[in-house]
């Protein structure tokens, strides 16, 4: 019984420090890799991000992890429930209003979220695009993402090494 007795005493602290490292990656923060080239120029394949598990407030703009048929996604939100989404001339319009993106140099095809069926974003949905958009499963192509299928945001790159740090993400 005292063998015993020493032997958790000894592997005790590993054990807690094990169970706090699963429970961090399970509900804080995990690690995410980019998978394609959607979000170039902001993002590329092979990067190392911090996925932020507990941020569930999404704004405009905000990139974030879409779990989409059992893989990872990493989009950029550009509609938020209530708003009605239309691409025109290479331009975003959200409700009527230019918004300006100033994170993609290349052009975006003409599209409205009539497209898809809806007038507006229904509640708990968002409009998700990469911001490579000749090259990217996004919102145009998928419909619209469930807050539920949102796993988090993602602002901090961690690998490769010379790129380490916040995302420039809006």
């Amino acid at each position: 019984m005292e063998k015993i007795k020493n032997i958790l005493k000894e592997y005790l602290p590993y054990i807690l420090i094990l169970i706090v490292i699963i429970f961090i990656r399970t509900f804080i923060v995990t690690l995410v890799r980019v998978d394609g080239s959607s979000m170039e120029n902001t993002l590329h394949n092979g990067e190392i991000l911090i996925l932020n598990k507990l941020d569930k407030d999404f704004d405009r703009f905000d990139i974030v992890v879409v779990k989409y048929n059992n893989e990872r996604l990493v989009k950029r939100i550009i509609g938020l429930p209530g708003e009605q989404v239309r691409y025109r001339n290479n331009q975003l319009f959200i409700n009527g209003k230019k918004i300006k993106e100033k994170f993609i140099d290349e052009e975006t095809a003409n599209f409205n979220i009539m497209e898809l069926g809806y007038n507006k974003i229904p509640k708990n949905y968002y409009f998700v695009v990469g911001d490579n958009r000749d090259n990217s499963l996004d919102s145009r192509y998928i419909g619209l993402i469930k807050k539920e299928q949102i796993q988090g945001t993602t602002k901090i790159r961690l690998f490769p090494f010379r790129k380490i740090g916040k995302i420039n993400a809006k």
